[in-house]
């Protein structure tokens, strides 16, 4: 788990969040197509070729482990640490093709500026998601990083939320979350967090039913005011922005 220091920062102007912990891929940078080129590349290496529909399970937010499992069986310990290491091998020839998600980084400073804490609770390897906000530039704007290292259950288990919220000193019911995938929502869900989805690849049902207040599709002209705490039932769509919203009665 990577520690940062507390960004200097203005009186937070949205005191009901204290911090917002973000998930990584498809959050704060576009990495599944990268992503899902990579595992279908792997795929192919080892002698299992997979449809692109089938690769949808990739973004459901699992473990890499989890994913070798679905698709090439119960494999042993040392097996999966193998292919883990190929797949990310592969990845990796295409990473400085991934850039950030639209207006996220802006976002992430403002929060900083404001006073309000960040932390990211990834299921990527402790080495990439230190790498990526290096070269993002965003470093310093992180209270801590949980990833997969840090924990022994991966989404949707609320581990990976609960301890981000622990290290950042924050209690859940005053942190909100940013997923992109279903396993994710449920993971933030449980630890007690407020829960947003991200998502632009027409998955905004899916999340608002999986348990995300609302979906947005980037971080483009987004602000702590807009996540004012909903009242309950009914699904709003914002046609400009692809935007949805879950009110619960």
């Amino acid at each position: 788990m990577a520690q940062f220091p507390e960004p200097a920062g203005e009186v937070n102007a949205h005191p009901e969040i204290l911090a917002v912990v973000f998930d990584m891929d498809g959050v704060i940078i576009n990495s599944h197509p990268a992503h899902l080129a990579a595992w279908k590349a792997f795929l192919g290496s080892v002698g299992k070729d997979v449809s692109d529909g089938e690769l949808s399970f990739i973004l459901e937010g699992r473990a890499r482990s989890e994913i070798l499992r679905h698709f090439l069986g119960d494999l042993p310990e040392h097996e999966l640490l193998e292919y883990g290491k190929r797949k990310d091998e592969i990845f990796r020839q295409m990473e400085h093709e991934i850039e950030a998600v639209p207006g996220v980084i802006d976002f992430i400073r403002t929060l900083g500026r404001r006073g309000v804490q960040s932390a990211i609770a990834t299921s990527a390897s402790e080495i990439r998601t230190l790498a990526t906000i290096e070269r993002l530039g965003l470093a310093e704007h992180f209270g801590t990083a949980i990833t997969s290292s840090d924990v022994t259950s991966g989404k949707p288990d609320p581990m990976v939320y609960r301890l981000a919220c622990e290290r950042i000193g924050v209690a859940p019911a005053k942190a909100l979350a940013f997923d992109d995938a279903p396993a994710g929502i449920q993971s933030a869900r449980a630890a007690g967090l407020r829960c947003i989805g991200v998502s632009s690849n027409g998955w905004a049902r899916r999340l608002l039913e999986t348990g995300a207040e609302r979906v947005i599709p980037d971080f483009i002209g987004v602000s702590l005011a807009a996540f004012e705490p909903l009242p309950e039932a009914a699904i709003q769509i914002d046609t400009k922005r692809t935007c949805l919203s879950e009110h619960r009665t």
